[in-house]
């Protein structure tokens, strides 16, 4: 078989890491305490590690037990999708809630890692806002303008003014709400490795709360881009 479509083996891992980091067999076992005698025996692929010796291994070495399975020179290469997408907030997908005006951005990207999104908190304190949120992921928010209150489920409430930000594990209750101000802006990253994050957090509010605008709402009801509108704003600028 051609070596260079035999999957890795961690023989094959263990020899390649200890080479590209100038290390002997004795100053790798000093440093992951595995005698040598068993560590050439791995490198060729006479022997295999137990479970803990595995993750005595990876914890010893500072990296995933997982990696010590994975091709070491595909995992330095990563793969260009040249994927670009320009966030204009007229072009942003729309969700009016009680709480919050979402402005969702670059929203044509599918399978994004990230979600961004521009986010109006009007709500006043956590009982005006109701049940605290989670969703699965991660989430970074930086505050544009205003204030915030940030509740948490397993941390006091914190204040955040602009310039200040916070991160926090989406799975865990939370609420954001205005702070001594009518509203706030923030800019909200949600990240998760479900690919159903996005549709997740546009029904999160359930369909009785939330309002979801977009080309696609507006192109069914064309009734929305009356031209009266465009008179009355030719109006006011004649005044």
């Amino acid at each position: 078989m051609d070596s260079n479509n035999r999957h890795p083996t961690l023989g094959s891992v263990m020899r390649s890491l200890r080479t590209r980091n100038a290390w002997t067999l004795k100053e790798m076992s000093e440093r992951v305490d595995i005698p040598v005698s068993t560590l050439s025996k791995v490198e060729h692929d006479r022997l295999t590690l137990t479970y803990d010796k595995l993750q005595q291994l990876s914890q010893r070495l500072g990296m995933r037990m997982a990696d010590l399975f994975a091709d070491p020179d595909a995992a330095g290469e990563s793969t260009v999708t040249a994927r670009r997408s320009i966030g204009h907030i007229e072009d942003a997908v729309r969700v009016n809630t009680k709480n919050y005006d979402y402005y969702y951005l670059c929203t044509e990207l599918r399978r994004k890692r990230m979600v961004p999104a521009i986010t109006h908190i009007r709500a006043k304190n956590v009982h005006e806002f109701g049940e605290l949120v989670r969703h699965s992921g991660e989430e970074y928010l930086y505050v544009l303008s205003g204030a915030i209150k940030v509740h948490t489920e397993f941390y006091d409430p914190i204040v955040l003014g602009a310039g200040e930000s916070i991160y926090i594990d989406s799975n865990m209750g939370h609420a954001y709400v205005a702070e001594q101000c009518d509203e706030a802006v923030v800019l909200a990253v949600m990240s998760s490795a479900d690919e159903g994050l996005m549709q997740s957090l546009l029904t999160l509010h359930g369909d009785n709360d939330a309002v979801l605008h977009d080309a696609t709402k507006s192109a069914a009801a064309p009734k929305r881009k009356s031209k009266p509108a465009a008179k009355r704003t030719g109006k006011s600028r004649g005044r």
